[in-house]
């Protein structure tokens, strides 16, 4: 059975239908108020912050994964030509660096006009995604802050594949 099988009434709303898949997967979550969640999702290279909030205004349901990242004064500039690197692969959502909270953001907004129904898979599918870009990318972020790295020379790490096998 899919996620979405579960979901059949058409009156679900999209963060009732975050919560279930929070509680199904086991996931740290707060219920903040009728329109936003906020959870933690391990990844291999750390714990990631998740937010979702629905907006009826615009009929957008809203993605915000973030995790901590202090790069020093000096290597912001380098740090933003990665981020312009990283958006440029990033076809679903982008980063931003919020530089007075010290976060690493992806963003994405799922646009639900018309009274378009999120199914659960979708939602599944947009926090995997989210997730997935920033334990991809996070590597070539960290190369270039604490290791000198060259934004380009970091972003190809990122964007290797591993072929055989070790």
């Amino acid at each position: 059975m899919s996620l979405s099988e579960e979901f059949l009434t058409d009156d679900v709303h999209p963060i009732d239908i975050v919560e279930d898949l929070a509680e199904t997967n086991a996931w740290d979550f707060d219920r903040i108020g009728d329109d936003q969640i906020a959870m933690a999702v391990e990844g291999q290279w750390r714990t990631y912050s998740i937010t979702l909030a629905w907006s009826a205004y615009d009929e957008t349901l809203r993605l915000i994964c973030t995790f901590e990242m202090e790069p020093a004064e000096e290597k912001l500039p380098r740090l933003y030509e990665i981020l312009n690197l990283v958006n440029d692969k990033c076809w679903a959502g982008a980063f931003t660096y919020w530089r007075d909270s010290k976060l690493m953001t992806y963003r994405y907004g799922l646009l639900l006009s018309g009274g378009q129904l999120a199914s659960a898979d979708q939602i599944d599918r947009l926090i995997g995604t989210a997730v997935m870009a920033a334990e991809r990318y996070y590597p070539a972020f960290q190369l270039v802050v604490w290791g000198d790295q060259d934004p380009a020379v970091a972003l190809d790490v990122a964007i290797a594949e591993a072929y055989g096998r070790a």
